[in-house]
């Protein structure tokens, strides 16, 4: 959620900050509402920070030039959970003598109970915030070497962290520490970078060490050490991250929301690329290898998910269900752990985050880990917490996903949920025949999605003509009624509209009610086993002077008598049609955002990876 950096040069290096700052701007895709950085300035020896409420640029207003003899630089945007926006609440934080300074992503939860026994102690704090306490914590315990007192200070947190910590008492390095909010070391020329997301280290390495839960780096210029709070000393290995710089630039796109969107076709052929085999109508997923003879006995899949993952999960549900005959259940992360969920023998978890970082989803995942269920993830980062935590998993191989509203990287979730249906059904009952159409209508979806994205000129008038409305009906059923819910979601998040996502045959027990000419209705119905019925929902929307803007199969020329308008999308498999379906869905809500002024990228109060509960 909030972005970390830290950077420290094997040499003294007058542009230490001014890359510390670039590095920063590469993560404000992620959101936030604030920024600030702390350095050991070697001629002056103290510590100088500056902070503001609003973009890196205002930041980087503040700095004069060079910045010194500077050695090591911490940087952070914040999103506000604990304390308003404010410089005073914005990171880096400080202990009582502004001696240690540090930068905090996650949440603290004990950190009223720390802070009254530190006030109690003598400490003085200035801020609203759970990550001050940390500062003084820390200052409690120094003496000397900083890496120590951190050591000292951690046990007593209750909550997550990443922490990058430096200290005037020892200067010239940087102290990490993570635990369940990622961290990691980009090992560069002659340079270390510590970032909490690898956008950040990309355009100085793409050599990374990830840092594991409970383990603690000291970076100095020279050389770095890595233990554990529980095992001591640890020996990492380095990871090459698989995209470049260019893939997470715009590329002439106004935004990187419709870069994105743009991509679909490359990104789903990417997807598939190697994992179909159309012969003997089966796909190969080279990441479940290691547990391909257990998913054979699995009798039933909790999918735990959040947000526009939960909606690819909801389409893998009828997936799982129509066509490899697995019983599928699916939960939102944030409820999977607070509730009393009987899972039976043979039962396994599979979970789904385009980020791997999500805090509710892994907290699920290690739930499940330690009760011994079997796990399998679905996520977009390589060396993500995810990746590293379930027992084998699959990665989207969609490339970067800047924006906040996620469009490339749900589209190759669905990808991968109808190779995993592929896969599972033709270890059980799916016939070589069957399985040799999916494979097959697979293999085109990437034409068919550039068939629809050649039709953006025309969503755009279509959302033109609707950009004013506040309030839209999404409906949908069967395999369209988790598309209806992820549009709602698209137009909410980056147009700021009002929308429900609903199942279609649901609209007499309570959405009808809304309907009326200012309440415009999203209709997903493609030719398909539950069109007839869609139809009625719609007439039944029209009968109470409702407007509709359908979503349609090519072809289909009767839905005209009864929408307003009509988005047409090429016919495929039921099971398929979310792929497709989705994508006008996106363009409609990136228009609508675009037309009413908004910045699509970077919604107000939103984050790209939500990091805390």
């Amino acid at each position: 959620m909030c972005g970390i950096v830290g950077y420290i040069s094997k040499e003294e290096n007058p542009n230490s900050l001014k890359l510390g700052l670039e590095a920063l701007k590469r993560l404000e895709y992620r959101g936030y509402d604030s920024a600030g950085f702390a350095f050991w300035d070697k001629d002056k020896k103290e510590i100088i920070s500056e902070k503001v409420v609003g973009r890196i640029a205002k930041l980087e207003e503040k700095v004069n030039g060079e910045c010194g003899k500077t050695e090591a630089v911490i940087l952070h945007t914040r999103w506000a959970t604990t304390g308003e926006v404010s410089e005073k609440n914005a990171h880096p934080h400080h202990d009582c003598n502004k001696k240690i300074w540090l930068v905090h992503n996650g949440i603290i939860e004990n950190y009223k109970l720390l802070k009254e026994r530190l006030e109690k102690e003598g400490h003085k704090f200035y801020s609203e915030t759970d990550t001050e306490v940390i500062a003084h914590l820390i200052e409690k315990f120094s003496n000397g070497k900083l890496e120590d007192a951190v050591k000292k200070a951690l046990p007593f947190l209750k909550g997550t962290y990443g922490l990058l910590v430096i200290s005037k008492d020892d200067p010239g390095k940087i102290v990490a520490a993570r635990l369940s909010s990622p961290l990691l070391i980009g090992l560069g020329d002659r340079e270390y970078l510590v970032a909490s997301d690898p956008s950040a280290v990309i355009s100085r390495t793409n050599k990374v060490i990830y840092l594991e839960d409970g383990e603690i780096a000291t970076i100095s210029k020279d050389n770095f050490e890595i233990t554990s709070l529980v095992k001591g000393k640890v020996t990492p290995s380095a990871e090459l991250i698989d995209w470049s710089l260019e893939e997470a630039q715009k590329g002439g796109y106004n935004h990187f929301m419709l870069k994105e969107i743009m991509e679909q076709s490359e990104s789903i052929r990417n997807s598939l690329r190697g994992r179909l085999y159309l012969d003997e109508g089966s796909a190969r997923l080279g990441g479940l290898s290691s547990v391909i003879d257990k998913l054979r006995d699995i009798k039933k899949i909790n999918i735990i998910a959040c947000g526009t993952a939960r909606h690819a999960a909801l389409v893998g549900e009828y997936m799982l269900e129509e066509y490899a005959g697995i019983p599928t259940e699916v939960d939102a992360g944030s409820e999977f752990r607070y509730k009393k969920t009987v899972l039976g023998e043979k039962e396994m978890g599979l979970f789904i985050s385009q980020s791997g970082e999500t805090a509710d989803t892994l907290a699920a995942l290690r739930d499940l880990k330690n009760k011994g269920f079997l796990t399998i993830g679905i996520t977009n980062v390589v060396g993500s917490s995810q990746a590293r935590e379930t027992d084998a998993g699959v990665y989207n191989h969609a490339g970067p996903e800047i924006g906040v509203a996620s469009t490339k990287a749900y589209t190759s979730q669905l990808t991968v949920l109808a190779l995993l249906s592929l896969l599972l059904g033709r270890q059980r009952q799916l016939s070589v025949v069957m399985g040799q159409r999916i494979a097959k209508e697979l293999a085109i979806i990437p034409d068919l999605i550039k068939r629809i994205l050649d039709k953006a000129p025309e969503i755009k008038k279509i959302a033109e003509k609707y950009k004013d409305f506040n309030n839209f009906m999404y409906i949908g059923r069967k395999y369209d009624y988790p598309t209806a819910r992820e549009g709602a979601h698209k137009i909410k998040e980056v147009a700021y509209i009002h929308a429900e996502g609903c199942r279609g045959g649901e609209l007499k027990h309570c959405e009808l009610a809304l309907i009326d000419e200012k309440f415009p209705t999203v209709a997903i119905c493609p030719k398909n086993s539950v069109y007839d019925k869609m139809i009625s929902n719609i007439e039944q929307v029209k009968c109470r002077n409702g407007k509709v803007i359908a979503i349609a199969t090519e072809g289909d020329e009767n839905i005209k008598d009864i929408a307003d308008d009509v988005i047409y999308i090429p016919k495929t498999l039921e099971m398929l049609t979310p792929i497709l379906s989705i994508v006008p869905l996106q363009l409609f809500a990136y228009y609508a955002g675009v037309l009413r002024g908004l910045d699509v990228d970077k919604p107000r109060n939103l984050a790209k990876s939500v990091t805390v509960e």
